[in-house]
Parts: structure tokens; C-alpha cells; sequence
């Protein structure tokens, strides 16, 4: 995503071109090509599906204005694509916030539980010293009044 990120997006004679931070530009790759193909120094792939059989029978300069409107499609999408993977790479990372929130909060949320159960515990330990202390005073008191009669 980092990679991504540091990707531009630039216009050339009406064409979008995605230049990579490293430098490597579509631009001059199409200007290579361009002057390879007036030099006439590709070979001819028979089996290339870049330009349909039809493109054959075209002239250089349909197929190249072929492939540069297969090229600007080509941009288009990958424009795209960078988009979404902005988009989602955005969506990542609110998306962590919360769930790092979400940790905190299931953490301090478990000290008030852990807390809390001490404290219960030492409710139940005063509340059963208190049943016996009562259990003691009731039996006093049930002797004192046979004593009393």
C-alpha cells in the first residue's frame, strides 16, 4: 500500500500516465516503443493479442492510435484499482483504530470486572461473618428468655 501511495497521476498529450516514485514512466516507455516501431526493429508477434488479426492490415499509426486508446482504457482501470486500494486502505485503518479502542476498552472493561468480583466476594465473606454473629446472638437470645420464664 506504502507503493501505492506514492504513485501520481499525470497527463501526457491527453493521456493518463501513473509514474512510479522509482521513475519508471509509461511515457518513456511508449516514446521507446514508438521509436522502435519507426525503425521497424519489433518483430512481429503472430500469436500478440494486443491488436486483434484485423490489426495487421492496419497501418503504424492505427495501431498505435489502437494502443494508445487500449493504454488509456488500460490507465483508466489502473486508476481505478488505485483508487479502491486508497479506499480500502483508508477503510484499514479507521478500521484498526477502532478495533485498537475496541482492545482498550475490553481491557478496562475487564479490571471493572476482575474489581468488581473482589469486591462481591468480600461482600459474601462480611455477609456470612454477619449471618453468624446473628445465628450466635439469636441462640443468646433463646437462652436469656428460657432463663427469663
Amino acid at each position: 500500500s506504502s507503493k501505492i501511495r506514492n504513485m501520481e497521476v499525470q497527463s501526457a498529450d491527453g493521456v493518463a500516465v501513473l509514474e512510479d516514485c522509482i521513475g519508471i514512466s509509461l511515457t518513456k516507455t511508449i516514446s521507446k516503443v514508438e521509436e522502435k516501431l519507426k525503425k521497424g526493429a519489433l518483430p512481429d508477434c503472430q500469436d500478440d493479442d494486443i491488436i486483434p488479426r484485423v490489426g495487421n492490415e492496419m497501418g503504424a499509426e492505427a495501431q498505435i492510435r489502437l494502443l494508445k486508446a487500449k493504454l488509456r482504457v488500460m490507465q483508466e482501470d489502473l486508476a481505478n484499482v488505485v483508487f479502491e486500494c486508497r479506499k480500502k486502505d483508508d477503510e484499514n485503518q479507521i478500521l484498526e483504530t477502532r478495533l485498537k479502542d475496541t482492545k482498550e476498552e475490553n481491557t478496562r472493561l475487564q479490571r471493572t470486572i476482575s474489581l468488581q468480583q473482589s469486591q462481591t466476594e468480600k461482600y459474601k465473606m462480611l455477609s456470612k461473618e454477619a449471618n453468624k454473629k446473628t445465628e450466635g446472638l439469636q441462640q443468646e437470645v433463646t437462652a436469656l428468655e428460657k432463663v427469663l420464664q
